[in-house]
């Protein structure tokens, strides 16, 4: 028998089950997979994937050689649209992402460190925007 005073649990994706956020998650899994594989076809190793902090997430951690790379994925209909959808206050939590990626995995070798955008949408390739924003904007 359930112990009334205890509170039930809920369920574990309530949000899950309206049907226009699963289709935009899918869609954000789909870019990100399509991005992550450009990049991969540019010499890029994929170190982290959806990477989640208490400050933000980022899309995307990717290393080549001594450039280590964070890469914020947007999908639209439209590339210009993609284009113009990260905004100010996006840009401030990929940077509080990434400083706290660094802190949590620090390595000497890295030498530049740089804030991609890769913009996909359907039918088209995605376009890589190299060096998007930097950490003071």
């Amino acid at each position: 028998m359930r112990d009334p005073a205890r509170p039930r649990a809920r369920p574990l994706t309530p949000r899950a089950a309206q049907p226009e956020r699963l289709i935009a998650f899918r869609t954000g899994i789909s870019a990100e997979s399509r991005a992550a594989a450009l990049l991969i076809a540019k010499g890029f190793r994929i170190l982290a994937r959806r990477y989640r902090t208490p400050v933000g997430e980022i899309d995307i951690v990717a290393r080549r050689r001594k450039l280590l790379v964070f890469v914020e994925v947007k999908a639209r209909e439209r590339i210009d649209d993609a284009a113009w959808s990260v905004t100010d206050r996006q840009r401030a939590r990929i940077v509080a992402a990434a400083e706290a990626w660094l802190a949590a995995n620090p390595d000497r070798a890295i030498e530049d460190i740089r804030f991609d955008a890769m913009l996909v949408a359907p039918g088209r390739l995605p376009r890589h925007i190299l060096a998007a924003f930097d950490a003071s904007a």
